[in-house]
């Protein structure tokens, strides 16, 4: 089959930087068997074309790029027929995969993968937050033969759209992240971590005063914070306001390869997202052996209180509590842990995958061909 990958970006040439790890291990499965065209709307500034993963990668760019990117995926179309085209996320990709199936005659298929389906006023988020939001989605969704999301919470979110969809979560990498048992507690200070761009929507507000917290309650812990920080040092300095700075460590985006150590070393990992459709970095902990905590978003939802505890979204204190309640029970951290890692590898990359192949042939053109 020849597939048309639509996505917003996370495909860089280095395959290292600017990534985003599902994503490859995706579009390297789906190479093995298929020939696939990655459309990355906006992963340069400039038009261009690469090699990755077994893909062929069109960068689209700045500057008209829906209608351009419907434009090169019908030019290549021409040059030899697509079976079908699959946006991962919705938005701009979902509208770009569905406008060019429908004028290409093919099927489509759409994936949730992010804030499609909210309107977060108050951090400027999420795809329904106007009316042309909101039309482009109806647009969209109710123009794809197939929806596909992440988690329960965003299949939900869509039934009360009237939308149909199946559950396939986008599941990490077993060959470049292997499991790791989970393993009892090192030292007495705990090693805490949180895996995310320092944004409104990771809402890392909540997370240091739920620190702040369980500084009170006594706990003796170290917090390394891992991601980039797009809100120009307001988190750091919000630490040393709550006096955090001799507990918390911002370290900036780390590669793969450097995260997995700082991973495999932590006690906990800890998320304070005022909405995520998965997130991917509670399945890496997972498969690395680490038990988290989190706000009750995506597959947080799911997991609680078997393989992860959860707090309301912005409820610091009860954050707070479930970090204590875990780093005090030392049989708790571990049976979350193992629950969590059991969970995590049955819906791997392979899964996804999987997944999706099974949904391919049942709505590609290539079928009636």
């Amino acid at each position: 089959m020849k597939l048309a990958l639509v996505i917003p970006g996370g495909v860089d040439r280095t395959g290292e930087f600017r990534v985003i790890p599902a994503l490859l291990a995706l579009i390297e499965r789906l190479a093995r068997a298929n020939e696939v065209h990655v459309f990355a709307l906006r992963q340069e500034a400039v038009a261009g074309r690469w090699e990755l993963a077994g893909a062929t990668v069109h960068n689209i760019g700045d500057n008209w790029t829906r209608l351009r990117a419907i434009g090169a995926i019908r030019s290549e179309h021409h040059r030899a027929p697509f079976d079908l085209v699959h946006a991962i996320f919705s938005g701009p990709c979902s509208l770009v995969a569905v406008v060019a199936a429908k004028l290409l005659r093919l099927p489509s298929l759409v994936h949730i993968a992010g804030g499609e389906l909210v309107a977060l006023h108050e951090v400027d988020y999420g795809g329904r937050q106007n009316w042309k939001g909101r039309l482009c989605e109806a647009v969209a969704l109710r123009g794809a033969d197939v929806i596909t999301a992440a988690s329960v919470p965003i299949i939900d979110s869509l039934r009360a759209l009237g939308l149909k969809a199946q559950r396939v979560p986008l599941g990490v990498d077993l060959r470049a992240w292997p499991p790791l048992a989970p393993r009892e507690r090192r030292t007495k200070q705990a090693r805490l971590i949180h895996v995310a761009s320092l944004n409104r929507v990771k809402d890392q507000p909540t997370l240091l005063r739920a620190l702040a917290a369980v500084v009170d309650r006594g706990l003796e812990f170290e917090m390394d914070i891992v991601g980039v920080d797009t809100l120009q040092g307001e988190m750091q300095r919000l630490a040393r306001q709550l006096g955090l700075e001799h507990h918390v460590r911002f370290h900036g985006f780390k590669t793969q390869r450097e995260l997995r150590p700082m991973m495999e070393s932590a006690d906990l990992l800890v998320m304070s997202s005022l909405h995520e459709a998965g997130p991917l970095v509670l399945l890496e902990a997972a498969v690395a052996g680490v038990p988290a905590v989190g706000t009750a978003v995506g597959h947080f939802v799911e997991w609680s209180p078997a393989a992860a505890l959860t707090a309301p979204v912005k409820g610091w204190d009860e954050l707070a509590d479930a970090i204590h309640q875990v780093l005090a029970n030392e049989g708790l951290r571990l049976r979350l842990a193992k629950e969590a890692q059991r969970r995590a590898i049955l819906e791997d990359a392979d899964y996804t995958v999987q997944a999706f192949q099974a949904l391919y042939p049942q709505h590609s053109a290539f079928v009636a061909r």
